[in-house]
Formats: structure tokens, sequence, C-alpha cells
């Protein structure tokens, strides 16, 4: 049964047979240590098809984004935001802060080990027309079966925690950077590439996919200083 909404007294409803408190923040039990095999709990491709379904209606907030995708684990709740900000979806106004935001909501409460999801509903409950998310959902495809085919465990004997942790920090820093990279072109597409490789690396415990994230983090993160630069050196001259 769908959880109840509201802005009164939360209420105790149930989400995939596991509490969940509604009111100013949608809280969701998620599993502490997610350390598992990629394909445990579905493909990358079943989850955009899951957000293609999610993205049925006239209109599609994030709340029936998770809805749809009825997991209970960290992980694919943050790969969620990272897919959607790759798409073409990130040229709408603000929505790549939105996305950015709820990426380091999800990532800090992993870094902090929290066994609990909270998420603000001004974020979750923010609203985007049906049809521009089906078409944007629609070019992912490719890149799902891509993640779905390579993602075979490089280098996990690298993966441990440690390792583990800092690709949850990255993440965090990704999302934390978005907002203030929104007139950049296409850094929070490249950040939100980079939150996911991050992600399909801690779930395939597959370092190289950890290093390609790292690669397109540090990327998109200098992308304002070489735009600053060429401003200046255009001034100069």
């Amino acid at each position: 049964m769908a959880a109840q909404r509201g802005t009164g007294p939360p209420c105790l409803c149930w989400f995939r047979n596991r509490h969940v408190m509604c009111g100013a923040w949608r809280d969701m039990a998620m599993e502490a240590d997610e350390f598992m095999e990629f394909g445990q709990g579905g493909t990358m491709e079943e989850l955009v098809g899951k957000l293609g379904e999610a993205a049925s209606g006239e209109t599609v907030s994030f709340d029936d984004i998770l809805d749809a995708i009825g997991d209970t684990s960290f992980l694919p709740v943050l790969m969620v935001p990272a897919l959607l900000v790759v798409s073409p979806l990130s040229g709408i106004p603000l929505f790549s802060t939105v996305c950015g935001l709820t990426i380091a909501f999800v990532a800090g409460q992993m870094v902090i080990g929290r066994t609990r999801l909270w998420l603000p509903e001004a974020v979750t409950r923010r609203r985007i027309h049906g049809r521009k998310a089906r078409e944007a959902i629609g070019r992912l495809g490719g890149l799902a079966r891509w993640l779905d085919r390579h993602a075979t465990g490089h280098g996990s004997w690298a993966m441990r925690r440690p390792i583990r942790k800092g690709c949850e920090i990255a993440c965090l820093v990704c999302g934390l950077a978005m907002p203030f990279l929104e007139l950049v072109p296409f850094s929070s597409s490249i950040l939100g590439l980079s939150v996911l490789l991050f992600a399909v690396a801690m779930l395939a415990r597959d370092a190289l996919f950890m290093s390609m994230g790292a690669l397109l983090m540090a990327t998109a993160l200098s992308l304002p200083f070489y735009a600053i630069s060429a401003v200046a050196a255009a001034a100069a001259s």
C-alpha cells in the first residue's frame, strides 16, 4: 500500500514491508551495509525501465519515482537522481540543483552511517512534465545496457570499506557542487555520471568504475576554472 502523505502529524505507513514516517520528511528503512553483488537488486536497464513507468502520468515527482523503484537500499535511490541529471532533463532550470541536493542528502547519510534515509518533501514533491521525463529517460537505455555489460567486478580486491567510504564522500561532494555549477554547461551531467559510476563501483565492487568516476569528477570540477581562464584570456586580448 502506498505511503500516506500530509503536512500534519507523522503517520505510520508501510513501504516495501518497512515502516515509513510521513510528514515534513520522508523516511525509508535502508540496509546499513550494501556491499552486495551488482544485479542482486535488478539491473541498471530494469531501473531505467522503472523510471519510465513512474513517468507514465501527466506529471511525475521524485516521490513517485521512489514508490516505483520500490527499493529499500541506499544505492539504487542514489542512482535515480544521478541518472536523471545525466539525461536531457538537466536542461530544465534548477533541475540539476534539485538532483544535486538529493544526491547530497542520500550520500551524506551514507557517509555518517545512517541505517534510515530521510528526504525532505521540498525535494521529493517537486514535479516535472511526464512527457519530457519519458523522452529523456528513454535515451538512458543505451547507457544502462553498457553499465550492465561492463560492471563485472574489475579489481574487486581494492573495493574495501575505506575505499567505499571514499566513494560515498565523492558522491557527497558531487551533489553539493551541482547547485554551484548550474550555469556551467555539461558540468552537472558529468557530475551525475560520476555519481552513477561511483554507485555502480560500490554495488559491483569494481575499482575500474571507481577510477572512471574519479576522473569524471575531477574533469567536471575543473570546468569552471577553464571557463574563467578563457574569459580572462579573451578580456586581456
